[in-house]
């Protein structure tokens, strides 16, 4: 307990100053999911003191990041659309999965996955930190614009026929489900669909136009309308937002630019009572959970979202351990990766549950920290209770932000959060990969699949495509390379020292063969041609298998064709030095003892010749 407030004065600092840093992000992330400020706002309260308190990085600042809530909002928008746009709907599925990937990271920390976690290749987690920072800048155009679809009554009347079709349609579901439907009403609901009122069509071409336009292909779609109907005040907040952020660095890094923006911006619109639009209000009470996880779970519900759970756990894993690594280098410690695992899986597990979003470590937050003097987990978890104590005295003042303040805070986020070093590196990379006549880099050809996958289609498919393309190409580069190193032409190599005084009358009935390298996969072609290379002279193929000392499926498969073949043929094979791992494949499947016997096998080259020279004739 002493070591734990060893540093009580720097942790209470460096936590409060982290929780002031982390403010209008939290608040920026939870708008920016589709779910709300408070969701950002109470992932960053739990998730940051959970993470701490059990996590393996002592100065680690943990809260919703743009990685996790590029996901997040693509699966909101998701499954809030399967539910007809019904949120209260929505919400306790899309907790259950927050909740499911906080319990898989505390799985992946207690199967000790965290020293894994590092392999994901650099061009698939390039790819998808571009996408994401090119997702936030193409959805935050609009707030930016000030225009919001559901708003625009003339886009939104051009759903009224489909909402109509919509609410029908839920009528008929809703009697057939209660068995009482009959021709009769069928004829009477249609009848009476100019009865529906126009509060409730609306309502429901609402839900409709914002379906539409959610997501990157929607926002891109509904441009044309945006920029027809810019709200000036909106832009010029935005802009104003973004020009701090980026200005106030230049004089000085010591307060956060982001929340001088916030503070700044949010002041003028509410100081000269502008008409501009807040973002939603916040409560002020504490957090209470949400305990339709538990009362409405249902399997089927959430399973079609499982492989999304298993991206965010590892996605939250992967930026977890990242900034582990950057704290690491500034704090001159060591951090415990299996550790820090099981503490962000517990304080996304505690989120959910309470409603917020699920985070991961975040860098700028724990420099942040680590800077302003903290040592210890107790900065971590200060951070957090800063937070729920701005939530429980500042709510209604919170509340009052515009919607365009964060959006311009959003931006910056989605310019920073590219990855500008992997795309200079592009026009550096060797072009390994030749298509026809064009020649390209295969690390660069991934980077750009995740990127469009992930922006224009799904950013969880995405990451998987792209790690499947990347090990292949991984896969097919040491083929290649193992292939080089293996050897298995005999017409090119050279007589070995003990193969000088071969006996001249086996010369022609004994045919040599080196092999040098794994058999494997990629090697199993020129493995197989040495059938073809064997003189119909010879009753006898000697295999030199000393420098074999790795054999996979492929490979004892291929061995096993290329044996019966000679078997066939009338001709004996024999094993020299035969390690124990090829051996043991062998073994296995039976090509040892009963296609190569066990007298064929032997640990000498000149105990080989001996055996084949009592059974040759003169």
């Amino acid at each position: 307990m002493k070591s734990f407030f060893s540093n009580f004065r720097g942790d209470a600092f460096g936590g409060v100053t982290a929780g002031i840093v982390a403010l209008p992000l939290a608040l920026a992330f939870g708008v920016s999911s589709g779910l709300g400020p408070t969701a950002g706002l109470y992932g960053a309260i739990f998730v940051g003191f959970f993470a701490a308190l059990f996590g393996g990085t002592n100065t680690q600042i943990s809260g919703p990041t743009a990685p996790m809530t590029a996901v997040c909002m693509v699966l909101v928008s998701g499954i809030i659309a399967v539910n007809d746009g019904d949120v209260n709907k929505a919400i306790p599925i899309i907790l259950s999965v927050f909740l499911l990937a906080g319990l898989i990271q505390v799985g992946f920390g207690v199967l000790g996955l965290g020293k894994y976690v590092k392999y994901i290749p650099y061009p698939v987690v390039s790819g998808f930190m571009t996408a994401i920072g090119v997702m936030i800048l193409i959805t935050q155009i609009l707030p930016s614009l000030g225009y919001y679809p559901k708003e625009d009554l003339d886009y939104v009347n051009q759903f009224k026929a489909e909402a109509e079709g919509v609410i029908i349609k839920e009528i008929l579901a809703d009697e057939a489900k209660d068995g009482i439907l009959v021709l009769k009403d069928f004829k009477e609901i249609l009848g009476n669909t100019g009865e529906f009122s126009e509060e409730q069509i609306l309502k429901e071409s609402q839900i409709l136009a914002a379906k539409e336009t959610s997501g990157v292909w929607g926002a891109i779609k509904s441009f044309p309308r945006a920029f027809q109907n810019i709200n000036w005040l909106e832009l010029i907040l935005a802009l104003g937002t973004i020009l701090i952020i980026y200005g106030f660095k230049l004089i000085t890094k010591a307060i956060p630019s982001t929340l001088v923006a916030l503070i700044v911006m949010s002041a003028i619109a509410i100081g000269f009572g502008l008409d501009y639009k807040p973002i939603e209000e916040i409560p002020s009470g504490f957090p209470v959970p949400n305990f339709e996880i538990f009362t409405s779970f249902s399997l089927s519900s959430i399973s079609p979202y499982i492989f999304t759970a298993f991206t965010l756990a590892l996605l939250g894993s992967i930026d977890s351990l990242l900034t582990s690594v950057v704290a690491d280098n500034i704090t001159k410690t060591q951090h415990k990766p299996n550790k820090e695992l099981i503490g962000q899986g517990v304080g996304n597990s505690v989120a959910a549950i309470f409603g917020g979003l699920p985070g991961a470590g975040a860098t700028i937050r724990t420099v942040v920290n680590i800077n302003s003097g903290g040592k210890t987990r107790l900065s971590g978890m200060i951070a957090g209770v800063m937070l729920l104590i701005i939530l429980l005295g500042l709510g209604p003042i919170a509340s009052q932000i515009p919607a365009a303040v964060l959006a311009g805070v959003l931006i910056t986020v989605g310019i920073g959060v590219m990855d500008y070093k992997g795309l200079r590196a592009i026009t550096g990379l060797p072009k390994d990969v030749k298509l026809g006549p064009f020649k390209f880099s295969s690390e660069a050809a991934v980077m750009f699949a995740v990127l469009l996958l992930a922006t224009f289609w799904n950013l969880v498919y995405a990451v998987a495509i792209g790690l499947v393309i990347e090990s292949l190409m991984f896969m097919k580069k040491i083929s290649d390379l193992t292939g080089e190193q293996s050897d298995v032409q005999p017409f090119k190599e050279k007589e070995w020292e003990n193969e000088i005084d071969f006996p001249e009358q086996l010369r022609e009935k004994v045919f040599v063969t080196h092999l040098k390298g794994p058999l494997f996969f990629g090697s199993i072609t020129d493995f197989l041609n040495l059938t073809s290379q064997i003189p119909e002279t010879a009753s006898y193929v000697i295999m030199r298998m000393g420098r074999v000392r790795h054999m996979d499926q492929s490979g004892v498969y291929a061995m096993e064709d290329m044996l019966r073949d000679l078997q066939k043929k009338n001709i004996k094979v024999l094993f020299v030095k035969l390690a124990s791992q090829p051996r043991f494949m062998m073994e296995r499947i039976d090509i040892i003892p009963y296609v190569v016997t066990e007298d064929q096998i032997f640990s000498k080259f000149g105990d080989c010749v001996k055996w084949i020279n009592k059974r040759v004739s003169p």
